[in-house]
């Protein structure tokens, strides 16, 4: 006979927090929200951390290169989708990595015999104005001088003069040698009133650029989530079938993290992918596992090598798994288990597991309620498909800006490899739909409003961040009747009058 559940699958909306003492130092501009984006041993710190507790879902409809660069810039991390040729994946990767640093490895260079038209292809191409010029074109190539944009005018430069005539050659340049550090450098630009410092070596070959707006923009966005050379961070998502051919690729290009992008992670699939990528490249790999719903599938991958968890199936905003195949369980439900267990395996062996809720949240306080269930982190798709950086069209429907928003599991994203399990390489039947989602503007501004909640809700907790927020947090099942209790009720909204009929 089947094994049955005591009690009811609970959902987010099911809870509330019970406010505790709140001391006067306890305010929103103290609170923490770093936690531990991988696995660690008691007596170490993670290798990698989050800033905010947000990831972005692996999906083609989320997370792009310019969803990764601006979640970055706020703290959190975006995990690149992997349904799309290697190739493709690989270069969203690189250009994450490649969009700011100390140290950058210049990706636009001309050399003098170079034409006018050439520079405007290569920024076109690129996006950057400011080229190195080399005596051969090349990234390291001997410095003979630098274009700007203030060197030349497109309407009244002929297109075919060559770069020597009106450059702004090497004598005239502020130089810094390869022994030169990062804080140094900026000191240089600052000095000197530069927008950017070429870094040469002995033979005056190029070895790096360092621009002013890379200083400004972590002075204006204190807790971009970088690495040790101050890129962003970027993650990567991989599947259970083509990793042997993707996994290389992505860590050459630099993904400081992978995760398995699968509708179910309690399967030998990823047990094998696990293994594999461990074998393969070394425990220094870092890579996410799931999803999974309860303490069994937890504790599979954890022993299989995962250095994170996702929780959560069928929980989604565009993911009807639940409806197709009666799999799933509520999202409250499973991150409660699921940290219970995460908590359990870390008394017994001395190493934390993060455990990252994937699904089900649906109001900015369902994080919240998340992260004091014992959640580390959230991976959200519906929440940043709204913003201006996602990679879809935005569109005008029944006089409503609205943005695209399709499942991976939908026809749409044609992703057989995160469902398919044997058989023939297609999906059978669809496990997500493609819809539309009210647009919301710039991420960094709703991004802010979401963490100003967070942190004024740990603050009437008492927290000050999230690891004292889960031990201090109370929470309490809420009647049907609390919900309606919750909300504006029993009165006219303003906003509504506009709809009451005529006297």
């Amino acid at each position: 006979m089947a094994f049955f559940y005591d009690e009811a699958a609970r959902t987010f909306n099911e809870y509330l927090l019970v406010p505790g003492y709140s001391s006067a130092d306890c305010i929103p501009s103290s609170v923490d929200l770093t936690v531990p984006l991988v696995k660690y041993a008691a007596s170490n710190t993670p290798a990698l951390t989050l800033r905010i507790p947000l990831v972005s879902a692996i999906m083609q409809s989320v997370s792009d290169d310019t969803m990764a660069i601006a979640l970055a810039r706020e703290g959190g991390l975006s995990f690149i989708f992997s349904s799309q040729s290697v190739a493709d994946e690989v270069a969203m990767v690189t250009h994450v990595k490649d969009y700011k640093a100390g140290f950058v490895v210049s990706d636009s260079n001309v050399s003098p015999n170079d034409t006018l038209a050439t520079v405007i292809e290569k920024k076109e191409q690129s996006g950057h104005s400011t080229m190195p010029v080399t005596h051969d074109g090349s990234a390291h190539g001997r410095l003979l001088g630098i274009v700007t944009s203030r060197d030349y005018r497109p309407s009244r430069t002929p297109l075919d003069v060559r770069v020597s005539e009106f450059m702004t050659p090497r004598d005239r340049l502020i130089i810094a040698p390869k022994s030169t550090t990062l804080s140094a450098a900026n000191d240089i630009i600052w000095d000197h009133k530069l927008n950017a410092l070429p870094v040469v070596d002995d033979d005056d070959c190029l070895l790096y650029m360092v621009f002013r707006k890379d200083y400004a923009s972590h002075k204006e966005n204190p807790l971009e989530n970088l690495d040790g050379h101050k890129r962003y961070l970027v993650g990567a998502g991989i599947n259970t079938h083509d990793y042997e051919d993707r996994v290389g690729p992505l860590l050459a290009a630099g993904a400081d993290v992978l995760c398995i992008d699968s509708s179910e992670g309690f399967t030998e699939w990823q047990s094998r992918t696990l293994h594999w990528v461990k074998r393969t490249f070394g425990d220094e790999v870092r890579v996410g596992a799931g999803n999974v719903v309860d303490r069994e599938g937890f504790r599979f991958l954890a022993e299989a090598g995962a250095d994170f968890i996702k929780v959560g199936i069928g929980g989604g905003s565009i993911c009807i798994t639940r409806e197709q195949k009666g799999i799933g369980r509520g999202q409250a439900s499973s991150v409660i288990e699921v940290a219970d267990e995460r908590d359990r395996y870390f008394a017994e062996t001395g190493i934390y597991i993060p455990i990252c809720s994937d699904g089900g949240i649906v109001y900015d306080h369902h994080m919240t309620l998340a992260l004091a269930m014992g959640a580390d982190f959230m991976m959200l798709g519906r929440y940043f498909a709204r913003f201006d950086e996602s990679p879809t069209a935005k569109v005008t429907v029944n006089g409503n800006y609205m943005k695209e928003y399709w499942g991976e599991g939908s026809a749409r994203a044609r992703n057989w490899q995160r469902y398919h399990a044997g058989g023939a390489s297609k999906l059978s039947f669809e496990e997500g739909v493609d819809s539309y989602v009210p647009y919301a503007g710039p991420l960094k501004d709703n991004v802010a409003l979401t963490l100003a909640k967070m942190r004024s809700t740990m603050c009437n907790c008492g927290a000050l961040n999230i690891a004292e927020f889960q031990q201090k947090a109370r929470l309490t099942q809420i009647s049907s009747t609390s919900i309606v209790e919750g909300g504006a009720h029993d009165v006219l909204l303003k906003d509504q009058l506009g709809a009451l009929p005529p006297r």
